[in-house]
């Protein structure tokens, strides 16, 4: 048995982000991107973990399309397993529950997504001191966020009798309830909402994957006991792991296993799910309009308009969400946040849905400047000694950088390669569209 006591922060970073849509892209997703504050939210939640003294490097379950971002984003201490194809949480939580257990197999697992705000993260690892015991002793602890407002889009979970300071069993899950079901809940005072965010024994969630998801546990270890392993990642054996069953974590253990408890927390959280979430983040300016970017606003109130690499201005509008970015736009009646899947779903196989606006990569910021169909243009500001590979043309249009080791000329289009030795460059890079 390890004397190690230090707990595995695992991040849960398959999710597409589509409410989010025309900022959030299948190649580039929330998670990827500075919504909630001035970095990733995927760096922000790497970093609540960040104290080594009490936490292994983060485990990150991601998809091969965003494989590389977030290598860029987390650096090289990050351990990644890379899933075939996405399968919900239940497979992509067995996947690492496994990596865990190679190593340290009674090792405490916390879970988090990815996507998630938390303005308070000491609140949350204060909640994460106060499960581990009852964690270590084989309960399978959720963190419940203490509810504001009857909220209609989360699931609850309903809290037992107390098991140790702080935690209590988990009495039921409850799914999404219609407004006058929320209310009750409000009033009753013992119903968190769920989070998605757990903390549990390796040893003790695989014995409730092998009870209660058996089919989930045998395509996990098949899927890795064929993985393909290079340093810092692990790509699971593709045919094993899709004959997973997809399923969440909740419906596959949550929600059947006898010990499960629940941690009650308020720690800012928000799960940023659609535009009305980050209009409610603020800050708002004192006629309720929360702005981003390059922003004209005359006569506006209450309105989320936010700005990427292009100028938005509106007059007399009220109640809006507003996203403009260089290829799409769109604009929202605040409080249909949830129907912009519609859209994403009509949309259904065009490249607006695949192309990022904005990729936030280790070398700089990338932000799309036109896209016809044909072509797409980045601009890449690269930060001072930054390496860049090209894969179609690039050209210099500000400060200064070398490619495949001379000089570049401003104005000047190159082909592939590598960039390197920038002094706060600025490129355009051109690709297939």
């Amino acid at each position: 048995m390890t004397t190690d006591q230090r707990i595995w922060p695992v991040i849960l970073s398959g999710g597409a982000g589509t409410r989010l849509w025309p900022l959030s892209r299948r190649r580039s997703p929330k998670q990827l991107l500075a919504l909630g504050g001035a970095e990733p939210m995927i760096v922000a939640t790497a970093a609540r973990t960040a104290d080594g003294a009490g936490f292994h490097p983060p485990i990150v379950v991601t998809g091969d399309v965003h494989a590389d971002l977030v290598r860029e984003q987390l650096g090289p201490a990050a351990r990644l397993i890379v899933e075939p194809a996405a399968r919900n949480t239940a497979p992509a939580i067995a996947l690492a529950v496994l990596a865990v257990a190679a190593d340290d197999p009674d090792g405490l697992l916390l879970v988090m997504p990815s996507d998630h705000v938390v303005t308070d993260p000491a609140a949350l690892l204060a909640a994460v001191a106060r499960a581990a015991p009852a964690a270590r002793d084989g309960w399978l602890v959720t963190f419940g966020i203490t509810p504001t407002h009857p909220e209609t889009g989360y699931g609850y979970i309903r809290a037992g009798d107390e098991i140790a300071p702080g935690v209590r069993a988990a009495a039921a899950f409850v799914e999404k309830p219609p407004l006058a079901t929320a209310q009750a809940y409000l009033a009753a005072g013992n119903y968190s909402w769920n989070a998605g965010i757990f903390l549990f024994a390796a040893s003790a969630m695989r014995a409730a994957l092998a009870a209660h998801a058996p089919a989930t546990l045998a395509a996990a270890e098949a899927a890795m006991a064929g993985a393909a392993l290079t340093p810092g990642r692990i790509d699971p054996d593709a045919a094993a792991f899709l004959a997973a069953p997809s399923d969440s974590i909740d419906y596959a253990i949550f929600e059947k296993a006898t010990r499960v408890a629940v941690c009650p927390v308020d720690p800012g959280w928000s799960d940023i799910g659609n535009w009305d979430a980050l209009h409610a983040l603020g800050p708002a300016d004192a006629l309720g309009n929360v702005a981003s970017g390059t922003v004209v606003a005359h006569d506006t109130q209450d309105c989320l308009l936010r700005a990427e690499g292009v100028t938005l201005a509106t007059i007399g509008v009220t109640g809006l969400s507003i996203i403009a970015t260089p290829d799409a736009v769109l604009v929202a009646a605040r409080g249909r946040g949830h129907d912009v899947k519609a859209i994403v779903t009509r949309l259904a196989g065009d490249p607006l849905l695949e192309r990022p606006g904005i990729a936030i990569r280790a070398s700089g910021e990338e932000r799309l400047v036109h896209a016809d169909g044909s072509i797409a243009v980045r601009k890449l500001a690269v930060a001072a000694g930054a390496t860049v590979a090209v894969t179609g043309e690039a050209m210099l249009v500000g400060g200064a950088a070398r490619h495949d080791g001379a000089a570049m000329t401003a104005g000047v289009l190159v082909r592939g390669g590598i960039i390197s030795d920038g002094e706060d460059a600025v490129l355009l890079l051109f690709d297939a569209g």
